[in-house]
């Protein structure tokens, strides 16, 4: 005798009384979630439209992804949109940036960059690449820096080891430097035997003592690392002016507590400026007594909110005499970016860079220090277009640290201050540290660097000149509110030689 299992009947009884169990569950989550809703007080949606009212939060969290990926144009995210991100992407990769078809830039936009090409522009043979530069002659050990495109400061806990080490490694195959930023010199920033730049905050870590003041003897335990070319005194940055810098005690560990000179698993707040430096006479002081410590150049980073008051600075030095200048001034513009800064200085506070590195170029010049002082540029210089309008406004060189976060594969997710970095940059959480290969990410490094000083000799080659610190501001025109462009140099006149007013 044979029996018949009705399989699919049996399946069919499970699935109906699987639906039934579910759709229970739902009931009664539904019911749990409505009661809480309408006796909970801190959310008058919730309170009012039980259950339904939740919604209104899961759309507003997916709605920065959806926008991101679906909706948004090539052009149209900030604080950098697709266009700009794909193309590090492809230069990181070694990839082909050419396109077709034509510019999805809209080239009417006020203030936008057009560079004006030559009618005989030099020859292939003609060209020659941009030669290293001379920082702090005058100290005992200066620098001959090597490359115009560099590294901008990240410290060793807003970034995670994995990505120090990349970005050390990678800038040792590209031949340019890394700053460390802020958070002290690690193991990790000498790994790749790169040039480093020692950042110095308002709260000195790495170099200060029991008390959180300035300490001779760590700046020469610093300073004896080949490696450590500069030093630099951080006054100010981008995003947050008048701020110092922010590391949540999830990012504390007992390593980067050791490296900084601070407790762990406590937040690291640094002061809003330099106690030890209240005006432009005590400023120069410190920058000569590192000098004198470490025997290197030493400079410092800022963010202009007005050009007249860096006036005063510039007369002291012409009073003191040339020796007493720092060796280099980073301009950060007011769009500069970090891990973590209040929205309304990120938003509000600092002039833009398009503006600031002008203006204080000139001052530079007209005090008759162009030789003296180098200026770097920073703030969100990522792309070749960017560096090359610098070189034009008078940079020395230009860094930039959101770049190479996107070598490094960052998507712009907006978690750096969270510890959820999904690509392994900014967190401390070792299983999204184990995404980022480091022996893959350095070479991405180095190739996004390489790309970008190659389009920008591509582009002073195409404006006429051999190599690209010969750019000048007549070398490109800015687009006006009408769709016209006016000279660069119409709009902010370069200081001549032999018109200084000032010589030293």
């Amino acid at each position: 005798m044979s029996t018949y299992i009705d399989w699919a009947g049996y399946a069919m009884e499970w699935l109906a009384l699987l639906f039934v169990f579910l759709l229970g569950f739902a009931v009664l989550a539904a019911l749990v979630v409505f009661i809480i809703d309408s006796n909970q007080s801190e959310d008058a949606i919730r309170r009012n439209y039980p259950v339904i009212g939740r919604f209104r939060h899961i759309f507003s969290s997916l709605g920065e992804f959806f926008r991101q990926y679906f909706f948004a144009m090539d052009r149209e995210e900030m604080p950098f949109n697709r266009a700009q991100r794909d193309w590090v992407t492809h230069a990181a990769a070694g990839s082909s940036n050419t396109v077709a078809f034509g510019s999805t830039r809209n080239l009417n936009v006020p203030g936008t960059a057009i560079f004006a090409n030559a009618a005989f522009p030099p020859l292939d043979n003609q060209f020659a690449s941009t030669d290293p530069l001379l920082i702090g002659a005058g100290t005992r050990e200066p620098f001959l820096a090597p490359s115009i495109f560099n590294i901008s400061g990240m410290s060793y806990g807003a970034l995670s080891k994995p990505a120090v080490r990349a970005l050390s490694r990678g800038a040792k195959l590209a031949g340019i430097w890394m700053n460390t930023g802020e958070g002290g010199l690690s193991p990790y920033h000498l790994e790749g035997g790169c040039d480093v730049v020692f950042q110095i905050g308002t709260a000195k870590y790495g170099v200060r003592d029991s008390e959180g003041n300035l300490s001779d003897d760590k700046l020469r335990l610093v300073a004896a690392h080949s490696e450590v070319k500069m030093f630099e005194l951080k006054l100010a940055q981008g995003a947050k002016p008048g701020k110092g810098g922010i590391l949540p005690a999830a990012k504390v560990d007992e390593e980067i507590a050791l490296i900084r000179g601070i407790k762990p698993h406590t937040s690291s707040i640094s002061p809003n400026r330099h106690a030890d430096v209240n005006d432009w006479g005590e400023l120069l002081d410190v920058i000569a007594r590192i000098r004198e410590v470490t025997g290197k150049p030493v400079g410092f980073k800022t963010v202009i909110g007005a050009i007249e008051p860096w006036r005063d600075l510039f007369e002291l030095i012409h009073e003191r005499g040339p020796d007493s200048a720092p060796d280099f001034v980073t301009i950060d513009g007011g769009e500069g970016g970090t891990g973590a800064a209040p929205m309304p200085l990120m938003d509000l506070v600092g002039m833009p860079i398009r503006e600031a590195l002008p203006l204080f170029n000139n001052l530079r010049d007209e005090f008759g220090l162009k030789e003296r002082i180098r200026i770097v540029a920073a703030g969100k210089l990522v792309n070749p277009g960017d560096v090359a309008w610098a070189l034009c406004a008078g940079a020395d060189f230009i860094t930039s640290a959101r770049g190479f976060m996107f070598s490094l594969g960052c998507i712009q997710a907006l978690k750096c201050n969270k510890n959820t970095c999904p690509t392994g940059i900014t967190t401390h959480d070792p299983r999204l540290q184990a995404g980022l290969v480091v022996e893959d990410k350095d070479k991405r490094v180095a190739a996004y660097a390489k790309s970008v000083i190659k389009e920008v000799e591509t582009i002073a080659h195409s404006v006429g000149v051999a190599e690209p610190r010969l750019m000048r501001r007549r070398h490109v025109r800015i687009v006006q509110a009408d769709g016209s462009t006016v000279p660069f140099n119409a709009i902010h006149p370069s200081i001549q030689p032999g018109e200084e007013r000032y010589t030293l």
